[in-house]
């Protein structure tokens, strides 16, 4: 089943990515747009699946380490790869406005469920704050003119290059990543369950990387195709949807909400708030995510996955290995990462 949702994960990513940047040539819409808007949601909608159905099942710390996992997965290892693949530019608009929105919303979080629970008013606030979003996204794009970029003809030159060619190729493509994540999830969740993990940690590993594997599919294959506008937008926009409509629509529908245990608030909500932080200066400086700063990203994502190995299995090294990222390996990157915006903001001033 892993293979097989492998398989239709790249399949429906290819499809996927074609049809929208094909769709937004046609109709002169900006693909950073349609990176923030149909590429996010679409990508996103394994992760409200699933979440959707641990809740109404009970697994309510599932559907919340998916959403935490998934964000963390999106930035440090699809962004991370992304660009050891191909430099990512990086729009200004996006570094303006939708960055600090991802913020924003991950800061959301840790206040929504400091009770211990994000019950259902604070789902419909979260799904507020998307409308607010989306509304705002449309009309600054339209005031700047960037929903239109000089529109290219089609239905012309026969049937693949018509609109609704191209739309039903986003559609297809959708199809194909849902089914995959469903394959994959499932037989990854098994496996899981085999090996004794709980929810939480499932849902942050396994299930998280299993639902993240679409925008994996899609920010990977629209970078090779030099689409990064859609790549980087992908990533910002799933992570946007992922707190204000996965999240908050989760809450909203459940009964008893969506349960915040203290585990999650000490250490795994303040990973993810850190990494979104980190993307500012990451993105900021250069207006590019280079190759470096692509491995630094994966490499956390590799030391933050051993950190969980190390907590589930109870092993002796947790606690040498917190302590060397505790006092070492985190303040010396957050040093590189505020000495390379000072010295952006330096050589901007003169």
């Amino acid at each position: 089943m892993i293979v097989v949702g492998l398989g239709l994960l790249a399949l429906g990513g290819e499809l996927l990515v074609r049809g929208s940047a094909r769709l937004a040539a046609a109709a002169g819409i900006s693909p950073l747009v349609v990176g923030l808007t149909v590429v996010a949601l679409g990508t996103s909608s394994p992760e409200l699946a699933v979440s959707l159905r641990a809740v109404t099942s009970g697994q309510s710390t599932l559907a919340l380490g998916n959403l935490i996992g998934s964000n963390i997965f999106n930035i440090l290892l699809i962004l991370g790869l992304s660009a050891l693949l191909v430099p990512l530019a990086v729009a200004r608009q996006l570094v303006r406005r939708d960055v600090p929105v991802m913020i924003a919303a991950s800061l959301a979080v840790p206040v929504l469920g400091l009770d211990g629970r994000i019950g259902r008013l604070d789902g419909l606030l979260l799904l507020a704050g998307l409308i607010v979003y989306l509304v705002w996204l449309v009309g600054a794009a339209m005031r700047s003119g960037q929903t239109t970029v000089a529109p290219r003809p089609v239905g012309s030159c026969g049937w693949r290059n018509h609109w609704v060619t191209h739309a039903a190729l986003v559609i297809v493509g959708l199809g194909v990543l849902l089914l995959g994540a469903r394959y994959m999830v499932t037989g990854a969740t098994a496996l899981a369950r085999w090996a004794g993990l709980s929810d939480l940690v499932i849902g942050l590993t396994v299930v998280a990387a299993g639902t993240s594997l679409p925008e994996v599919a899609a920010s990977l294959i629209a970078g090779l195709r030099g689409e990064r506008d859609i790549a980087v937008g992908n990533v910002i926009g799933s992570n946007i949807f992922n707190l204000l409509c996965v999240l908050g629509g989760t809450a909203a529908v459940a009964r008893q909400g969506v349960a915040v245990p203290p585990s999650a608030l000490r250490f795994d909500i303040p990973v993810m708030v850190a990494v979104a932080v980190a993307c500012l200066p990451i993105l900021i400086t250069g207006f590019v995510v280079s190759r470096g700063e692509g491995a630094l990203l994966v490499a956390f994502y590799v030391a933050y996955t051993m950190y969980l190995a190390l907590d589930a299995s109870g092993h002796d090294a947790l606690g040498p290995y917190s302590w060397l990222m505790a006092v070492f390996i985190l303040p010396l990157t957050a040093l590189g990462l505020a000495g390379g915006l000072v010295g952006w903001l330096w050589r901007r001033r003169c």
